[in-house]
């Protein structure tokens, strides 16, 4: 198996096509095998495919799991004694959630991988950081929702935090305003879920009739589109709306999942999503599962190297997107970059932002 220690040090997005494709063959192959041999559920399904556990392949062609099968069964691949964390996905009233497991290796890895990814687009120093949301959600550290841990996973990155909404979700300006004034002139790191963001933070703000002073703000956001396209609001909109509101300019939206957590796809200055080296995304056509060319739309699989304590290197999500090129956007960043475009007919909402949104409508 490999050693994160030996990988960390790889720029996230420093690999060409070819390169990547063998980076990530080798180590996937290997996680597919130590899957194979310490999950007794995974084992079965791999027998029952059938495929070759014997003979090496690219990730592409690697098995694949529907990460709807998260939510009806506990798949391990570490003994229950050493599991230090589950984690949960959102999900409305009665919705199944998928069950993660995490030993202190699996942890510890998506903490350092996450730093390195987003690293990229705020830089390498800890910052000053507001949390647009209220620090309720955080009331049981043992059994983490994503919402949770996408705060404490983001938090690593903030050297003096404050929680932007009560626990009414309604804007504390005091607190605000006395951080903002005790770090003027400083950069400051935001995070929020796309909704959160725009219900209780933008509108609030708007409606209140107050400005705050962003300008120096980097916000980084995410938990999924659907109930703001609803309401006709798109990326532009948003960004927009709050480079009026509070001057805020510097917005990287990211796409992720609690399944994969730690390996994200941030949102370049262009607009795209970009798939760093250490994950990747493949997209299939969802009659036949075969991959298909760029450009094309279809079901998007998403692979990682960070899952070692359960199965869920090789994903099929229930979204649909397109890889719009490789190796060539105009940011600089190598890789994969892509867009999402909805997800398929009938499948739960699940994003921690869409979530949120139901509940509150």
């Amino acid at each position: 198996m490999y050693d994160i220690s030996d990988i960390q040090n790889i720029a996230p997005f420093s690999l060409a096509k070819e390169e990547k494709e063998r980076f990530l063959s080798d180590i996937l192959w290997d996680l597919t095998r130590h899957h194979y041999e310490h999950c007794s559920e995974y084992h079965r399904i791999l027998d029952a495919w059938p495929f070759d556990i014997t003979n090496p392949v690219s990730y592409s062609d690697l098995p694949f799991l529907p990460v709807r099968l998260f939510k009806e069964f506990a798949l391990r691949s570490v003994d229950e004694k050493d599991v230090i964390k589950q984690m949960t996905s959102s999900g409305t009233t009665g919705q199944q959630v998928s069950r993660i497991f995490l030993d202190k290796e699996t942890a510890t890895n998506q903490t350092k991988i996450l730093a390195k990814i987003v690293s990229d687009f705020i830089g390498t120093q800890r910052l000053p950081m507001i949390i647009l949301d209220t620090k309720a959600i955080l009331k049981d550290r043992n059994l983490f929702s994503a919402r949770g841990a996408g705060i404490l996973g983001y938090s690593i990155f903030g050297a003096d935090k404050i929680y932007a909404l009560d626990e009414e979700m309604r804007i504390d300006f005091e607190a605000l305003d006395s951080f903002l004034e005790k770090h003027e002139g400083e950069n400051i790191f935001l995070f929020g879920f796309t909704f959160m963001v725009w219900q209780h933070f933008y509108k609030e703000l708007a409606k209140s009739g107050r400005t705050l002073d962003l300008s120096k703000g980097i916000l980084v956001h995410g938990g999924g589109w659907k109930k703001l396209i609803d309401e006709a609001v798109d990326n532009h909109t948003f960004k927009c709306s709050l480079k009026e509101s509070c001057n805020l300019s510097r917005i990287y939206n990211f796409y992720g999942m609690v399944e994969q957590t730690g390996t994200v796809y941030m949102e370049c200055e262009q607009g795209h999503l970009h798939a760093p080296v250490f994950s990747d995304i493949i997209i299939r056509n969802p009659q036949n599962f075969r991959e298909v060319a760029h450009g094309e739309e279809g079901l998007i699989e998403v692979v990682s190297i960070l899952p070692k304590s359960y199965p869920g290197h090789a994903l099929l999500t229930e979204d649909s997107g397109k890889i719009l090129g490789e190796d060539d956007c105009p940011c600089g960043r190598k890789g994969k970059y892509f867009s999402i475009t909805g997800r398929i007919k009938n499948a739960e909402i699940r994003g921690c932002s869409d979530i949120y949104a139901t509940r509150f409508a």
